[in-house]
């Protein structure tokens, strides 16, 4: 995310911005805060969320923290129903993304990808809500707001690049 906040709040017409300072982040990744654009009752509001919804049971067996999901592709699942509600709509804005491809050898570099070369503004759509639970086990509990993107099958383009399903 290289955009700066006003493109952010120009692009998504945010009406309020409580991301203080925000720097561009070249590198954003999982169980990190990450800018997300959310409904609020006075309207858009850009700020930080941490980037991983709250796991589903099955993949919480025999841990004791949570990582948190980063993509939600079964929005008919019971899990994820409950934060499909206006009030827990996000945006998640981007400048570029990345897969990790899987070579023969093991290695998994990155693949990156963006809408051009100029790599404009751009937004997935998102789910976001308040949590408490324990993320690290060196953190202890702690309640964040977190979020998700929600995906589909992945295209042609990067299908090869998506070493399992998004759940």
């Amino acid at each position: 995310m290289t955009s700066s906040q006003q493109a952010i709040r120009d692009l998504t017409r945010a009406m309020t911005d409580k991301t203080g300072n925000l720097p561009p982040l070249p590198g954003i990744f999982p169980d990190y805060q990450a800018p997300i654009v959310r409904n609020q009752p006075e309207g858009r509001e850009l700020t930080t969320a941490r980037w991983g919804m709250p796991s589903r049971v099955f993949a919480l067996k025999g841990r004791n923290f949570d990582p948190g999901g980063t993509n939600v592709r079964n929005v008919a699942s019971p899990h994820w129903r409950r934060w499909l509600g206006v009030e827990s709509r996000c945006v998640v804005p981007l400048t570029s993304f990345s897969e990790n491809e899987v070579l023969p050898n093991g290695s998994r570099p990155p693949i990156w990808f963006a809408l051009n070369e100029s790599r404009p503004l751009a937004c997935f759509a998102g789910i976001w809500t308040r949590w408490t639970s324990v993320r690290k086990v060196k953190e202890g509990q702690t309640t964040n707001d977190v979020f998700a993107f929600l995906t589909t099958e992945p295209n042609a383009l990067v299908a090869h690049s998506i070493p399992r399903p998004c759940r």
